[in-house]
């Protein structure tokens, strides 16, 4: 019998990436003539991989949002993989933001995918739920390449990487 060929679907999070991008953002928070003065500040716990905004107004937190944004996808980093909270009253009339990096594949989600893919009918296709990844594997090399083009064209809310092939 011949071995599996297998893939892994991951979720995962340059925070190197995310980091220079928020220097980025930062920086530009200092000279940007509409942002300089307005008192709105952009911070990340990289361990914890979550940006904290204060701002003192509902638009200029979005404004900020978007200035962290555009350096964010310049980066590549795709934007589903951040999380924004709703905002939340802070000190001396200014709003507060949180915005946390997701990485890994929750249970659910990966429930959804591992359903998606048994629901097309592949045979002898085999998927497997390894903690915050999936690894899905197969005889067939083109199996394996339809499942990838599969899950392409699909929206889970977050971010997926397909590594390991082999």
């Amino acid at each position: 019998m011949a071995k599996d060929n297998s893939f892994d679907i991951v979720s995962e999070v340059d925070m190197q990436e995310v980091d220079n991008a928020f220097q980025q953002a930062r920086k530009e928070l200092i000279q940007r003539y509409d942002l300089k003065d307005s008192g709105a500040t952009l911070d990340l716990d990289r361990k914890a991989g979550r940006f904290t905004l204060h701002a003192p107004s509902d638009f200029v937190a979005q404004q900020v949002i978007d200035v962290l944004n555009t350096k964010l996808i310049r980066r590549e980093i795709d934007l589903k993989a951040l999380r924004w909270s709703d905002p939340q009253a802070a000190t001396g009339m200014t709003v507060r933001f949180y915005g946390d990096v997701v990485a890994g594949i929750d249970k659910d989600t990966a429930t959804k995918i591992n359903k998606d893919i048994r629901a097309e009918k592949h045979k002898n296709l085999k998927v497997q739920i390894e903690g915050d990844k999936l690894r899905v594997f197969s005889p067939s090399r083109d199996t394996l390449q339809d499942v990838i083009a599969f899950l392409k064209e699909r929206d889970y809310g977050v971010p997926l990487q397909y590594i390991n092939y082999r």
